[in-house]
């Protein structure tokens, strides 16, 4: 099981354990000491087997778009367990969601000693690459090899982005991102090319407040930006329609974008769409003329609260190969 500890005290006492047990790559008792004190203050997850801590991660900011995976330990009778892996998928999470475009780490250059290659080997198999050697970063002993990993990529798009029911920042979303977002939208796919989904930009503050006055119970209160989704019903041929594919197409899109630009946001349709017609009022607000329909709103802001992923069925569960039932 692997869990996101917040408590420093818990932080300091799992990393001395695993630390102290892995001295081969520990030795320096300096370093392992400010590797165990800085560990408090960072973002940390520690992998527990029969509630025994098992290894731990943490990762540590070095630029605006990059943080670097300061430490990490994996007690012995663990190694191959997929525990590090498991670590790091988590970690690689966090960092993704929190907006930024690069995973960096640094270990001693294959070739020196048997226990560093069997690192680097195992940075490689995370799919890190490798970009430059600092030959005397630390010592002439010891030349520093630095992997990085871009978080960047359509598919890990797609693998971290969840729903966000949190808290926003304060902190505004600049129109050129509203624009590459609602851009991703209106470009996706739409039934016979009928384009049946526009968009209202929301980002004045006195209409995002009459918009949000309009939702009860209310959701999504502190977002700085709001991504209205309308749609019309044209038929694509004959009696058929596909506006509710052509929307959520549009809407995954903007999903994604969001992500990829650092933000976060949450899909609510149904909310506003019940019975009792919130969409209509919001309609009303924004002054969205007949024969469209308001079907979604997108809050837009970079999150101001911790959060993790939610559990997935296994993939074997839910993909088939050939027919039904096998894998």
């Amino acid at each position: 099981m692997i869990r996101f500890i917040e408590d420093k005290d818990e932080k300091r006492k799992i990393s001395r354990k695993i630390l102290e047990a892995l001295k081969e790559w520990f030795e320096v008792d300096e370093s392992r000491e400010q590797f165990i004190r800085e560990s408090a203050d960072q973002p940390f997850w520690a992998a527990f087997e029969n509630d025994v801590p098992a290894g731990f991660l943490c990762l540590k900011e070095t630029g605006k778009a990059t943080m670097e995976l300061a430490v990490m330990g994996v007690r012995k009778e663990f190694h191959r367990h997929g525990v590090g892996r498991r670590l790091f998928a988590a970690a690689k999470d966090y960092a993704s969601l929190k907006g930024y475009s690069f995973i960096q780490v640094k270990t001693v250059r294959s070739g020196m000693y048997e226990d560093y290659d069997k690192t680097n080997e195992f940075y490689r198999s995370l799919g890190f690459k490798e970009l430059e050697v600092f030959e005397e970063y630390w010592d002439e002993a010891n030349p520093c090899q630095v992997y990085v990993m871009s978080l960047k990529s359509a598919i890990d798009t797609i693998s971290v982005r969840h729903s966000y029911r949190g808290r926003f920042s304060s902190d505004p979303v600049p129109r050129k991102d509203l624009i590459a977002i609602a851009n991703a939208g209106i470009n996706a796919p739409s039934g016979c090319n009928k384009q049946t989904t526009d968009l209202v930009v929301v980002d004045d503050p006195a209409t995002l407040d009459a918009v949000k006055a309009v939702i009860d119970p209310p959701l999504a209160q502190t977002a700085p930006a709001f991504i209205v989704v309308l749609t019309r019903r044209i038929n694509a041929y004959r009696d058929k329609c596909f506006a509710i594919q052509d929307y959520s197409a549009a809407i995954e899109n903007m999903l994604l974008a969001i992500v990829e630009l650092g933000y976060q946001s949450c899909w609510y349709e149904g909310h506003i769409t019940d019975d009792d017609r919130i969409c209509d009022k919001i309609a009303s607000v924004l002054g969205v003329p007949e024969g469209y329909d308001v079907v979604c709103v997108l809050p837009v802001g970079k999150a101001a609260d911790d959060f993790h992923a939610p559990s997935k069925k296994p993939f074997g569960e839910r993909v088939k190969f050939n027919r039904f039932g096998e894998d």
